[in-house]
């Protein structure tokens, strides 16, 4: 069960229901079990099994911390539980990565049964509360049930956000007060993920698939359109999910954290990094570069820039066994790094070019960071290390030369759904904004009448075109990390 599958609105409802008419002392259980439930029907029970160690694990070591005012006994939970749980994930990154690879290691073994949705979230979780702890960040959660919510929260459980103990416990335990604008504006977050992954998302699929399945047919402007594509498809796949993670969460009276903030407008690969998977980017820098950065900082700029390459290292490593993911992760310690360099020149450069002050110059950020990060995921996305060079080699060979599956039926098609859809979506999102600061009536039926006539049209159109113009739906890219 997934947040786009028939089940799931089933689910839901049934669980608000419940969750509704449960007094405020138990709602907690019924989240529990319900997130259980959510996680159990993925019919995997080692997952749920995995969840159950690694929210033991965590909760026990996160207990003994506080408990202790030795700090040596301190540093040494804190290196039982975070050794743990880092055990835990690389087992399920790269067991089938060392099977398939190793004819003495489970000579039985199918590793394509291995599936590891949500571990890489829950365990960073719970390593991000043993560390808050132990630096007097956070105190130690003593009720197991509200621990275990914490980390079984079924909005967030399979795909993130990642959350720290301070933010997501005291929402988890304070009383629960019905608020329908609250719940209708989960509701419509919910339904924005939905357009965004439905409509968008698994169209846009259909090319950067065909492209990326078989890069050694394509060359020029061919590859660089399926490049572009697979940026905006991976953009929409997994902030649709985050949207519908966030809306289920705020009909709870929960608000997780807002996971990306226009990327790819962002003006510089760090400035990228701000808004890209916001939570896990927080994660690594807090966890990851800055004790780093301490460690090395009287390298000066050399151990800022090791700094970096070592964290978006181990950022591409979490991804999974693949070298593209490290090539990718290195790719953007690399950017980062010569930033460190570059950027305490760069107001001067632009003012010995005369550029500082031109309107234009933010749009060519602009340009060049989404170029540079379209490189990366070219790695990212290819099926093999030959593949990703091959596109590299091969993207200027040729622009003119078009290949007729760019501009096919089919793809033009869902190119013109995508395009109508997000025209009509944001019509919507105008007209909403609107009749908001609408005062003004005419006639009988008010301006403001008129105006909701048109958007319930619009959401009409909008469900059509994802009832009976739908494309397979296609699981979230990032449920296998």
């Amino acid at each position: 069960m997934t947040f786009t599958s028939f089940s799931y609105f089933l689910f839901l409802p049934f669980v608000y229901l419940i969750f509704h008419l449960t007094v405020d002392r138990w709602r907690w259980l019924v989240l529990l079990v319900a997130s259980y439930g959510f996680y159990a029907t993925l019919k995997a029970p080692y997952l749920l099994a995995v969840l159950l160690v690694v929210t033991g694990i965590s909760f026990t070591c996160g207990l003994r911390i506080a408990a202790r005012q030795d700090e040596v006994i301190r540093k040494r939970w804190l290196w039982l539980g975070s050794i743990a749980c880092v055990a835990v994930l690389a087992l399920f990154k790269y067991l089938p990565f060392l099977a398939t690879r190793s004819q003495s290691l489970l000579l039985s073994f199918n590793p394509s049964l291995i599936i590891s949705i949500g571990v890489s979230y829950f365990t960073f979780q719970a390593i991000s509360y043993m560390v808050d702890i132990y630096l007097d960040i956070e105190e130690p959660e003593y009720h197991p049930g509200h621990f275990a919510l914490y980390m079984a929260f079924f909005p967030k459980l399979l795909q993130g956000p990642i959350e720290r103990a301070g933010d997501l416990l005291p929402q988890l335990k304070q009383p629960y007060k019905f608020d329908h604008d609250t719940v209708r504006s989960g509701m419509l977050l919910f339904a924005r993920g939905l357009f965004k992954k439905l409509i968008v998302a698994d169209r846009l699929a259909l090319y950067a698939d065909q492209v990326y399945n078989n890069v050694h047919s394509y060359s020029g402007l061919s590859l660089v359109i399926g490049t572009y594509v697979y940026a905006l498809q991976i953009y929409f796949d997994f902030a649709g999910y985050t949207d519908m993670a966030r809306g289920t969460g705020r009909m709870f009276g929960i608000n997780l954290t807002e996971n990306f903030n226009s990327p790819y407008l962002a003006i510089s690969i760090a400035d990228f990094w701000r808004r890209w998977h916001i939570s896990f980017s927080r994660w690594i820098l807090d966890y990851i570069f800055k004790p780093l950065q301490m460690e090395w900082r009287d390298k000066g700029q050399v151990g800022t820039a090791a700094a970096m390459v070592i964290t978006f290292l181990v950022s591409g490593l979490w991804h999974g066994a693949s070298w593209g993911f490290v090539i990718w992760g290195l790719l953007h310690g690399v950017y980062l790094a010569a930033s460190t360099y570059y950027r305490p020149y760069q107001k001067r450069l632009h003012k010995w070019l005369g550029v500082e002050k031109k309107p234009w110059l933010k749009w060519w950020q602009v340009f060049v960071t989404f170029n540079l990060v379209c490189l990366a995921w070219v790695f990212f996305r290819a099926n093999t290390i030959d593949d990703a060079l091959y596109v590299l080699s091969a993207l200027f060979n040729g622009i003119p030369a078009v290949s007729a599956e760019v501009f096919s039926f089919k793809y033009f098609k869902e190119i013109i759904i995508v395009a109508v859809s997000c025209g009509l979506a944001a019509l919507l999102c105008l007209l909403n904004r609107a009749k908001q600061n609408l005062s003004i009536n005419s006639g009988i039926l008010s301006y403001s009448s008129m105006l909701h006539f048109v958007s319930v049209t619009l959401i009409g159109v909008l469900f059509y075109i994802m009832t009976f113009c739908g494309v397979e739906a296609k699981s979230f890219i990032y449920f296998q990390f």
